[in-house]
């Protein structure tokens, strides 16, 4: 069974004892801030490791509880897996506590836990009524049939019940998908001093390593992973839902922003429209009228904008969710599904929030058709539901794709028969159009190798998938692979692959060099010298002597003796043939040295290469020609 990673978050009201609470569970005191210790309030985002075993390894995200840190609280629970919703036996559930409700459900977050703390303030007898104000009021909301418990951060009260809640909890949920596209929304950047620039946060999908080269979206810096860290440990590996701290090389701190996303991948979309469906809170202070001003919290980014509306001019109070567009002022990173929240930046408040239908949003025009498009959108035909479960997953079973598309067994069949799926492998379902773009990144890879290599017979399979396997899985690429070869667009030797209109070649400006060599070492006969001195006369520096050297023996245009002694392959073959001729079907070393003439220096390795090379085979002091 492989490890999972979850991050969960606190959340609440101010001053309901989330740092406290995530201190007893941590024994970190996640406020760092001189203001956070002065003000007795959280400020910016504090992470804590809260377990780690065999199965599961949990980080714990304290988000602030303030108003006016409320891009923080939503950077903080974008990328979380389970929330404990901090609620004060004293105070009961507040406005900011119904704020924080809201945004858990537009982010899409299900499981949840309630922790009733500063149970000290109130008597004994009245805990139960507490309990039953909290549960009444979070009726209707993700909370509504989350367990409750009761706790005291300072006196440990409850706390190890509730980490055992959370640990069970975890247990039972789906984890991240660890295999698609690396994606990482940055929360945090700051530098260490002797290392540089480091950014932080949670990895939302796929995986990172340490030493991987990786992009810094929508700018589209070119940075490096040199260093990793997890619960503040070194690492060389971080995993969808961890939280990841990254020391990255190629870039100084002010040319990082938070909000900013640190992919592997160029699939990710780069954009300003997103067509959007969108659910607004039940009670809206203000009108929100077509082309109001917004702003878009989407991962951990905060961005400008305006709604633009196509079927209405104003909103006030809508219990449905409604399909519209944002116009942003600056590009985001996403994609078809990413969670976000609106909020009016004056007066302030929350609208409501929603998911990306389309991030590629264009202009539309006002009235029910472009509703009618959008609505196609939303749901989507199952043609277009089965191509972007693929599009993610890059290949699925028939079961796999039954629950990724919840269309039924016989509609799924139908669809599959279409030409754009192909069914591979005897089980696994992928799209013709992923496959031929697999090959061409392939034949891309194997061309620069080539053009780098051009001595070499091809790239080693295994390397040849090093930098895809978090991309598509392992029987994927070896069918790409093995199509390649039926269409001859790539050939095979042993673990080699190589394109199949490439040919091993000395690259041109050492051809004539190469060709004395050869011309050399064919003129000296079998009485050769040692093969250095003769790349030494061609004049081939040293760095180039191993490659050629390598390249000429795969070729077969030089045969070894032994690491010292090579013949030309015309010479080496004609002494074959000619002591196959003088010997019978058997033969001593003094047999040999009559047939042909050449000393023991030559004429045991001679000997001796036959052995290897199979056309002779040795028993005791005779040999006996096997082909």
């Amino acid at each position: 069974m492989s490890k999972r990673y979850f991050t969960i978050g606190m959340a609440g009201h101010i001053d309901h004892g989330k740092t406290t609470l995530t201190k007893a569970l941590t024994n970190v005191d996640t406020d760092r801030l001189k203001e956070e210790k002065e003000r007795q309030i959280s400020i910016e985002l504090g992470f804590a490791p809260l377990h780690e075993d065999d199965e599961l390894q949990i980080s714990v995200v304290d988000v602030p509880g303030h108003e006016r840190f409320i891009r923080q609280m939503i950077a903080g629970v974008a990328g979380i897996d389970l929330v404990v919703l901090v609620v004060a036996a004293d105070e009961g559930v507040m406005p900011q506590t119904k704020e924080h409700l809201e945004i858990l459900g537009f982010l899409g977050i299900k499981a949840g836990i309630i922790a009733v703390t500063k149970t000290d303030r109130v008597d004994e007898e009245f805990i139960d009524l507490v309990k039953e104000d909290i549960l009444g009021e979070l009726e209707g909301t993700v909370f509504e049939n989350s367990p409750l418990m009761i706790v005291d951060s300072l006196s440990k009260k409850g706390i190890e019940e509730l980490k055992a809640l959370i640990i069970e909890t975890l247990k039972q949920q789906e984890e991240r998908d660890s295999r698609g596209a690396f994606r990482l929304p940055i929360d945090q950047v700051f530098t260490v001093k002797g290392q540089g620039t480091v950014i932080r946060g949670t990895v939302y999908e796929g995986s990172v390593k340490e030493g991987q080269l990786l992009k810094i979206m929508p700018k589209g810096h070119e940075v490096r992973a040199r260093q990793l860290q997890v619960h503040h440990k070194p690492a060389v590996e971080a995993f969808a839902g961890q939280r990841v701290a990254i020391n990255l090389s190629g870039i100084a701190k002010d040319e990082i922003e938070r909000g900013e996303v640190l992919v592997l991948s160029d699939q990710f979309i780069v954009t300003r429209t997103i067509d959007v469906a969108i659910r607004v809170v039940e009670d809206l202070d203000y009108l929100v009228k077509q082309r109001t001003p917004i702003k878009c919290h989407i991962g951990t980014a905060e961005v400008m904008g305006r709604i633009v509306f196509f079927d209405r001019n104003e909103l006030k109070e809508e219990t449905d969710e409604i399909l519209c567009q944002l116009r942003l002022e600056e590009e985001i990173v996403t994609k078809r599904g990413d969670r976000f929240i609106v909020r009016r930046p004056s007066p302030q408040e929350t609208i409501g929030g929603g998911w990306v239908i389309d991030p590629r949003g264009n202009k539309y025009r006002f009235g029910k058709q472009t509703i009618v498009e959008l609505e196609k959108k939303k749901v989507g035909t199952p043609t277009e539901r089965i191509s972007a479960a693929l599009y993610e997953a890059k290949s699925l079973t028939f079961e796999d794709l039954i629950k990724s598309t919840a269309l039924d067994e016989a509609t799924l069949k139908e669809v599959l028969k279409r030409e754009e799926f192909l069914l591979y492998s005897g089980k696994e379902y992928t799209l013709v159009q992923l496959i031929e773009a697999i090959e061409d990144d392939l034949v891309d890879k194997l061309e620069e190798y080539h053009r780098k290599n051009p001595m070499r017979q091809g790239l080693n399979k295994a390397e040849l998938y090093q930098g895809m396997q978090k991309l598509i899985p392992k029987n994927l690429f070896d069918f790409v692979i093995e199509n390649g070869l039926k269409k001859d667009v790539f050939t095979r030797k042993d673990q080699f692959i190589k394109l199949a209109s490439f040919n091993p070649h000395v690259p041109k400006n050492w051809e004539k060099r190469t060709e004395n060599l050869l011309t050399e070492l064919k003129q000296d006969g079998l009485k050769v010298r040692y093969l250095k001195d003769y790349f030494k006369d061609a004049g081939i520096p040293d760095q180039l002597v191993t490659e050629l050297k390598k390249f000429l023996e795969e070729q077969q245009l030089i045969v070894p003796l032994d690491e010292q002694y090579y013949w030309h392959k015309e010479l080496f073959q004609d002494t074959v043939n000619q002591l196959r001729k003088q010997t019978g079907a058997e033969f001593e070393v003094g047999d040999a040295k009559q047939a042909v003439d050449l000393s023991r220096k030559y004429m045991i390795p001679f000997l001796e290469r036959l052995d290897t090379l199979g056309l002779t085979k040795r028993v005791e002091n005779k040999r006996i020609w096997r082909r």
